[in-house]
């Protein structure tokens, strides 16, 4: 009897979560009031095969209300500024997957920055943090309201994400401290194996005059 009583709780106590999420209508990227915000973005270096490094170089970020405008600027309290993944390297990678359902979507998990909203342009010089995966990325904000949910944005490239995308390179974990650590030591392990054989040979000739 008490395991019923336990297993009837269990299933309301599930039931009550289901419909508290199906209560809050979840929210689409789609219905974002698209290029609200104009954002554009410089690296510190540019020219065909540039690839930035991280932790090393910078972009220079701006973002202004575009000249479209949004019917939903008075809900904009916070621009967050995020930096994404754009198609190349979210081939094969589903942890990087777009998905329309924004609770689900990966396609923009490195932060920038948040600031709150400001009609005036706004920018930023942000330095790629040291953790950055190796990849090809753009850059979006958006513009939150009051309760934190994203109501519009804008980004550094076009729909298809196909324009103004930057190459980085992430840290190999590798220092040069440690490079030349190993050189040493490999150098040290030559000479000791070569004095080891020399030490042999001499040990040997002193056996035979024997």
């Amino acid at each position: 009897m008490a395991i019923h009583k336990i297993l009837f709780a269990s299933l309301l106590i599930c039931s009550l979560i289901q419909s508290s999420h199906g209560a809050e209508k979840v929210r689409l990227f789609k219905d974002l009031d698209k290029g609200a915000l104009d954002v554009t973005t410089k690296p510190s270096r540019e020219g065909p095969g540039v690839v930035l490094d991280a932790g090393k170089d910078t972009l220079n970020i701006t973002w202004k209300l575009s000249a479209i405008g949004s019917k939903r600027e008075a809900e904009f309290k916070i621009i967050k500024v995020k930096l994404c993944y754009a198609p190349p390297s979210q081939v094969d990678r589903p942890w990087r997957k777009t998905k329309d359902e924004l609770f689900k979507d990966k396609t923009c998990p490195h932060k920038i920055i948040a600031k709150p909203y400001d009609k005036t342009p706004q920018s930023t010089v942000w330095t790629l943090e040291r953790d950055i995966p190796t990849g090809t990325y753009f850059v979006r904000a958006y513009a939150v309201d009051a309760i934190g949910h994203e109501v519009a944005y804008g980004q550094s490239t076009d729909d298809a994400k196909t324009t103004n995308l930057f190459s980085v390179q992430a840290i190999s974990g590798r220092h040069t401290s440690l490079d030349i650590a190993s050189i040493c030591f490999s150098v040290f392990s030559v000479v000791a194996l070569v004095v080891f054989f020399i030490n042999e040979k001499r040990k040997a000739k002193i056996e035979q005059s024997k």
